[in-house]
């Protein structure tokens, strides 16, 4: 089958924009020389017409098979498209460091770009991910040259989403450092361990101390993977270098965003978003019903950054009903007859509403009753287990019955009524958890979701926050104030269905389980146990704030 059959059938299923170009030339590895000296390999995928402008897409995880397509579509579409290899990563030289270099070799890149005799002088740039922070570490520096930005799940700074809640992401940092290591083993063995499900992964995820957690999934020691165990503290240096969230307000280039409601970047995402609105900026947001990589994803991301482009690369207007034509935030509102929606901004405007953890495992919006204190013990050597949720794996994450662990005897769960008209959430979700501990050091996990008429328990979105010393005074009556920010959520819970919380201590293996003692995060070995109580009187209301949109007055219903 030839590459122009592949890429038209592609172009059907995917509903792509009729091609402009008739034919692509492709040039493969050319030598990108950067600053120390340093050849990246580079593939460049030229359309059949004059004057078309540049995207630029850079990341770690090769240029063939996906990339390759992606490069054909993009040129046919009327842009020429330059895929790199970033350093130390399919026949890039130098060492894969990651987020250390991309700002010197994005920018050199960028010289070389200027130096081709197509080029017209302006660019933008494309990817996801690791291929969307690569976009970050040049946007401020990249000049009136930058046009156009799509950013997919991905974000700034990575350092707050690394460490969300003052925690480590075990899944997330150990999963994408075994990833990146089985990208040097041949094919066959990498097919065979997928197979298997991955043992030693699994057995990484489990294992402690988690500075040899590394070499249990990979077989060898992950310079990042050890570094990240290191440098975990608020405010350290090391972070420094490698987050460039500070300048993102210097960014003129319109940027559009795509991002998914279980996605492992997605406050950051938003973060972003909110400092380039304070700034002046109009990006345009779409946060769809995904996960980190799912198909769904890349395929409304590649929509939107085609419309993206040919608005802002191609001066081309938008038609009526094209993507480029739609409201500046799009968002999918998900739960029984959610949907599309079409909003001015983010987050829009809300009545923020209190629900009460109640005696018996209520919940409500009514006033706090008294009542004694719920009591559970979380033993780190059983830790809590995570289940569904934002996940580097797609196949793993997204919403799922959680029944399964609410079951467990160390998980509290909190049930309101069944509800006479629907909820519709759209916007931040934060809790305040009042309990006590007979242990300094303790996380807590908590967990909206929406059970429906069978009784299933699927999550909406959660949040965990590490307890230590002095970090949240305790009040009078001993008990801690803990504030959860939970993942922003667009969720409409249906008549008949009832909202759940679920409290606990932990969600292993997502985050790293905290061993209860204070030890470091990458030596700690000693795992103790201990009670802890949740408080919900009305001295101390343990409480889930919802910012409740009425959906009679939802925008774009």
């Amino acid at each position: 089958m030839t590459v122009q059959l592949v890429t038209r059938l592609a172009a059907v299923a995917l509903r792509l924009p009729a091609a402009r170009a008739g034919r692509v030339t492709v040039t493969r590895d050319a030598p990108v020389r950067v600053r120390d000296g340093v050849t990246l390999r580079t593939d460049h995928y030229a359309p059949d017409l004059p004057g078309a402008a540049c995207v630029l897409i850079r990341t770690p995880y090769g240029r063939g098979g996906p990339m390759r397509l992606l490069g054909h579509l993009v040129a046919e579409r009327g842009h020429h498209v330059v895929i790199q290899s970033c350093r130390g990563t399919y026949g890039s030289g130098g060492e894969f460091d990651p987020l250390v270099h991309e700002r010197d070799d994005g920018l050199d890149t960028l010289d070389w770009l200027r130096r081709q005799p197509w080029w017209t002088g302006v660019f933008g740039m494309f990817g996801a991910s690791y291929q969307g922070f690569v976009q970050w570490a040049v946007a401020a520096e990249a000049g009136d040259e930058l046009r156009a930005m799509v950013a997919v799940v991905t974000a700034s700074a990575t350092r707050d989403s690394t460490y969300a809640g003052e925690s480590f992401a075990l899944d997330t940092v150990l999963t994408w450092a075994e990833l990146l290591q089985a990208q040097t083993v041949p094919w066959l063995a990498r097919q065979w361990e997928l197979k298997r499900g991955q043992p030693r992964l699994v057995r990484a995820l489990a294992h402690l101390p988690l500075v040899e957690a590394d070499r249990v999934a990979t077989g060898v020691t992950v310079p990042f993977f050890q570094e990240w165990l290191r440098h975990h503290t608020p405010g350290a240096d090391y972070w420094r270098a490698r987050v460039f969230g500070d300048r993102i307000t210097e960014v003129r280039a319109p940027v559009a965003m795509v991002s998914g409601w279980q996605d492992i970047f997605l406050p950051a995402q938003l973060d972003d978003y909110a400092r380039l609105r304070a700034a002046g900026a109009r990006p345009r947001l779409t946060v769809g019903p995904w996960t980190h990589g799912s198909p769904g994803l890349l395929v409304a991301a590649l929509r939107e950054g085609l419309g993206w482009f040919d608005e802002h690369l191609a001066g081309r207007p938008a038609s009526p009903g094209a993507e480029a034509a739609r409201a500046p935030v799009r968002v999918h509102v998900g739960g029984v007859g959610g949907g599309w929606r079409d909003l001015p901004d983010w987050p829009p405007p809300g009545t923020p509403t209190r629900w009460h953890l109640r005696p018996g495992g209520g919940l409500s919006p009514a006033p706090p009753v008294g009542g004694p204190p719920d009591r559970i013990r979380y033993d780190p050597a059983d830790p809590t287990p995570s289940l569904g949720g934002p996940l580097l794996v797609a196949q793993r994450a997204g919403a799922v019955d959680n029944r399964p662990v609410e079951s467990r005897p160390d998980v509290l769960t909190y049930t309101g009524e069944p509800l006479a008209d629907p909820v519709e959430v759209i916007g931040p979700v934060h809790a305040e958890i009042r309990l006590r501990s007979e242990l300094s050091y303790l996380d807590v996990f908590v967990r909206l979701c929406d059970v429906d008429r069978r009784g299933r328990s699927w999550n909406v979105c959660d949040g965990l926050v590490r307890v230590e010393p002095g970090r949240f005074p305790a009040g009078a009556s001993d008990a801690v104030r803990v504030p959860v920010t939970l993942w922003p959520t667009a969720y409409r819970f249906a008549p008949g269905h009832r909202l759940r919380l679920q409290v606990s201590g932990g969600a292993h293996p997502r985050w790293a389980r905290n061993p209860g003692t204070g030890e470091p995060l990458g030596t700690a070995v000693t795992l103790r146990a201990g009670w802890r109580e949740v408080v919900h009187d009305p001295e101390h209301p343990s409480v889930l704030l919802l910012p409740v949109v009425p959906p009679a007055s939802t925008p774009g219903r």
